[in-house]
């Protein structure tokens, strides 16, 4: 793993996550725009990722493509097969691109009841095997703040136009690069009703003004994770309780940067990077995410 330092007000500070899953849960503690595109005119098709399973019983999923000004994403949308509308969910994928994990994501929101939009923060779908690589396509949106909020929010009019989507309910999820985005979206005071991070970096590219976002935070962290010190999350608590933030901060001890991703530990060992799958993390700050959704949306 990689972190990389903001300067000066630029690029956001942000501790790079190749992929996880993971341990034990503890709570930490509770407290309590950008520029927007068109709703885009998505195409579809049918092609799934090379390997992946089959969507489950009760949900369909289809492949999107949309655009940020000249850049074309290609987005991955899962929702139950039923006819009402339903609350909108965006995922925002880890540094190595829109994969199988955000998807996974997508479909497992999609079996909760929910329409959700695994995101492309790339560009044509661009996916990276090597962390040189991951770094120089997280580099291109992560150095120009203006082009990642562009980008998400292209997502976020993408989610809403579906007509599936009840576009007063939707929330962000994201994973490692993800989740520091979907703060920082937060922190601008996007149109939101909850944004959940899971070992993303929480470093304040501009701290939250008080009383600038409405919706609830939930934060996943590995008490174990080099890349997101102990002083980086007390600076986080800080920033929200000034902020009268609603959010809840839960560490997990033992568990290790990229804790939701099940090729965690095979990745971490390839390249020499301290990350690691952990099941029981996995499985509890999903358990949180779920509650999260169903506080903000209840009898849904």
């Amino acid at each position: 793993m990689l972190g990389l330092q903001s300067s000066s007000r630029g690029i956001l500070a942000l501790s790079i996550c190749v992929t996880a899953l993971g341990g034990c849960a503890h709570s930490q503690g509770t407290s309590g725009e950008s520029a927007q595109s068109p709703a885009p005119s998505p195409s579809e098709t049918a092609a799934p990722l090379p390997g992946e399973p089959p969507a489950p019983t009760g949900v369909e999923t289809k492949e999107v493509t949309y655009a940020s000004g000249p850049t074309q994403l290609k987005g991955f949308i899962a929702y139950p097969a039923r006819t009402d509308k339903r609350p909108g969910v965006l995922v925002v994928h880890e540094w190595w691109g829109h994969n199988e994990h955000a998807r996974r994501s997508a479909t497992r929101l999609a079996e909760m009841g929910y329409v959700a939009l695994a995101v492309d923060m790339y560009g044509d779908g661009k996916l990276a095997g090597h962390p040189d690589d991951a770094k120089k396509f997280m580099m291109e949106v992560m150095g120009n703040a203006q082009e990642g909020a562009k980008r998400f929010e292209a997502a976020r009019a993408l989610l809403a136009a579906d007509p599936r989507t009840d576009a007063d309910k939707i929330a962000a999820i994201g994973y490692c690069m993800g989740g520091a985005i979907v703060l920082n979206m937060a922190r601008t005071g996007s149109d939101l009703d909850a944004v959940a991070s899971f070992h993303g970096n929480l470093a304040a590219q501009q701290p939250m003004k008080p009383n600038a976002f409405a919706g609830k935070i939930l934060v996943a962290h590995g008490g174990a994770d080099p890349f997101v010190p102990p002083e980086q999350v007390e600076a986080f608590k800080k920033e929200m309780d000034a902020a009268s933030a609603k959010y809840d901060l839960v560490v997990y001890p033992g568990a290790k940067h990229g804790f939701t991703n099940p090729e965690a530990t095979e990745n971490g060992k390839k390249f020499s990077i301290p990350i690691e799958y952990n099941a029981q993390a996995d499985a509890e700050s999903w358990q949180k995410l779920q509650q999260l959704l169903a506080e903000v949306w209840p009898a849904t």
